[in-house]
C-alpha cells in the first residue's frame, strides 16, 4: 500500500493557474523530492496532499484512503510543514512542542526528545514569536515531526535554515524513512534533496514531467535541460493549437 497517492489530480486557481494530471505515489520507506522553479506548482501540490486544497479533478488518498475519508486517528500518523511553521507566538518553545504532540496523541515526552534532537535546549523558555526565522523553522520541523508520523509532507523544510540545521533535517528524514515512513518533500536545492531521496520528480507549469536519478551525473544541467524541452514542446502545441 502506497502512504500517498495522485490520481490524476488538478485544481484551478483564480485567473487560470493551477496543476493538472498529477499522478505520484510515495510508498513507505520512500524519500521522494519535487523540485522545480518557482511558480512551478510545488506548493498546490502539497497543499492538496494535506487537504488544504481540494482538487476539482482526480482523486488523493493517504495511508491508502480517499482524502475525505480519512478519520482523525490517521490524520494524527501525518507530519506536515507546508511554507511557515504553524505555532503560538506568545508560547514558548516547549508548549508549542507539547501543544502539537497532544494534539496528536503523543505522550509529553514527546516534546523533550524532540528538543533534544534538533537541538533547541536553549530556546526552550523563548517565546515563539521571539525566535530568529531558521529557529522557528526548526521549531516547525520539530513539531511536524516528533510523533514518527508514517507520511511525512515538507514544503521547503531548508528554507533559513543554517547548515547545522540542514544536516539534523538530513539525518531525521533518513531515518523516519529507514523506520518505514513515508517522505515527499520540496525543495529547490536540488544537490541538497539528493542526498537522501530515493526519486527526484520534476515539476513544470502545474505538470509533473519526469524524473530524475538522484546519483546521475549533473542533476542540475538534466533538470534545467528536461525543463526547457517542456517549455519548448509547450510553446510548440500551443502554437499548433493557435
Amino acid at each position: 500500500m502506497t502512504s500517498l497517492t495522485f490520481a490524476g489530480v488538478g485544481v484551478r486557481h483564480p485567473g487560470g493557474a493551477g496543476v493538472h494530471g498529477l499522478n505520484l505515489t510515495v510508498a513507505p520507506g520512500e524519500i521522494v523530492a519535487l523540485i522545480g522553479l518557482n511558480g512551478a506548482g510545488k506548493t498546490t501540490l502539497m497543499r492538496l496532499a494535506l487537504g488544504m486544497l481540494r482538487p476539482a479533478s482526480g482523486v488523493v488518498r493517504i495511508l491508502g484512503r480517499p482524502l475525505g475519508e480519512l478519520p482523525r486517528t490517521e490524520w494524527a500518523q501525518v507530519g506536515q510543514l507546508v511554507e511557515v511553521p504553524s505555532a503560538y507566538p506568545e508560547l514558548t518553545t516547549r508548549e508549542n512542542l507539547r501543544i502539537a504532540a497532544r494534539l496528536r496523541g503523543a505522550a509529553p515526552s514527546t516534546a523533550e526528545a524532540a528538543l533534544d534532537e534538533w537541538r533547541l535546549g536553549a530556546l526552550v523558555g523563548r517565546r515563539f514569536g521571539r525566535l530568529s526565522l531558521g529557529n522557528r523553522q526548526r521549531v516547525g520541523l520539530a513539531a511536524a515531526l516528533q510523533h514518527h508520523p508514517r507520511l511525512i509532507v515538507l514544503d521547503e523544510p531548508s528554507n533559513a535554515l543554517d547548515p547545522a540545521a540542514v544536516l539534523l533535517l538530513r539525518d531525521a528524514l533518513t531515518r523516519r524513512a529507514r523506520a518505514g515512513a513515508a517522505v515527499l518533500v520540496s525543495s529547490h536545492h536540488l544537490d541538497e534533496v539528493a542526498r537522501i531521496a530515493h526519486r527526484i520528480v520534476i515539476m513544470n507549469a502545474g505538470r509533473l514531467i519526469g524524473n530524475l536519478d538522484p546519483v546521475g551525473a549533473d542533476l542540475e544541467q538534466a533538470f534545467f535541460a528536461r525543463v526547457l524541452a517542456d517549455d519548448e514542446t509547450r510553446a510548440r502545441t500551443q502554437g499548433e493549437v493557435l
